[in-house]
């Protein structure tokens, strides 16, 4: 990754922290201790999807402030997500982002709260008029995309099916649309929300992105499960191991190690194949498969 890349990086994830400053509820408002365990919940981080969404942009040659509220949603949206996932009920986690979980600094009541007013807020930002230019049709459709990325046709579903899934044998192509809803879903939702800012655009660029929001959603789960393998707690700022105690169908685990690490290849190649009609235009996006190729967390 280039010394440039990386500091748009940087000052990407800044602009994100002050947006979502601005967005989230000051910690000493009443209720307090939940607005203070969403702020919480929200703080650290790879911030991987919102730096899907700026990278978008810029791609699409968007002004950043357009894409703020869109940003700061999808992160919101996984931040949630994060914190009902960790619960006894589901995956019973201790560490996240290398620190407790919510319901370990908090409670597991106040967890299940600060994952509903996540959620509330990410649609609430996205509705609301910032006068960053965006028309109420625009806004719409984003709150439309976005429902659909979380809910149970996207990562709902794909956690629902995650859970009925424990100690049993999946096939590949299981497993693959599980992931798919999982994780797949929000990743792709980065794309389709930059390219609704940019009413212009037209049908083979909008379906090139499309496309490569798919691949990489794939990748970076097969990637997540190699990790849990190779990886330990300290790296990863969570708990390793935890797909294997869980009895869970994981690619090392249906297709070997070796296998595993080819398929995320030919998906990010895939990825990197799919931007072509884009030219040169695409480099943020191809830039943005280097980095997370070697990510180790």
């Amino acid at each position: 990754m280039s010394t440039e890349f990386a500091a748009r990086l940087d000052a990407y994830r800044e602009r994100l922290a002050a947006a979502l400053d601005r967005f989230l509820p000051p910690q000493e408002q009443y209720p307090a201790r939940l607005h203070q365990a969403m702020r919480y919940a929200c703080d650290g981080g790879k911030r991987l999807r919102p730096l899907l969404v700026y990278l978008c942009g810029e791609v699409l040659e968007l002004d950043p402030a357009v894409l703020d509220a869109p940003a700061c949603a999808v992160e919101l949206i996984h931040a949630y997500s994060l914190v009902h996932d960790d619960l006894p009920a589901m995956d019973n986690d201790d560490l996240r982002r290398g620190r407790p979980t919510t319901h370990k600094a908090y409670d597991e009541a106040t967890a299940i709260l600060v994952g509903d007013g996540l959620q509330a807020l990410a649609f609430a930002v996205l509705s609301q008029d910032h006068g960053d230019g965006l028309h109420a049709a625009q806004r719409l459709r984003m709150v439309q995309i976005l429902a659909e990325a979380a809910g149970s046709r996207g990562m709902v579903g794909g956690q629902a099916v995650d859970l009925q899934s424990h100690n049993r044998h999946l096939t590949v192509a299981e497993l693959e649309a599980l992931h798919i809803h999982k994780t797949g879903a929000l990743i792709r939702a980065c794309l389709r929300l930059a390219c609704t800012a940019a009413p212009l655009i037209g049908l083979a660029h909008h379906d090139a992105l499309d496309r490569y929001g798919k691949c990489i959603g794939l990748a970076f789960q097969i990637q997540d499960d190699i990790l849990d393998i190779e990886g330990s707690s300290a790296t990863l700022g969570k708990t390793a191991g935890k797909d294997k105690a869980h009895g869970k169908s994981t690619y090392p685990a249906l297709l070997g190690l070796s296998a595993a690490r080819a398929r995320a290849e030919e998906l990010f190649d895939q990825a990197r194949a799919a931007l072509t009609p884009l030219g040169a235009q695409a480099r943020p996006l191809l830039d943005f498969i280097e980095m997370i190729q070697v990510r180790n967390r």
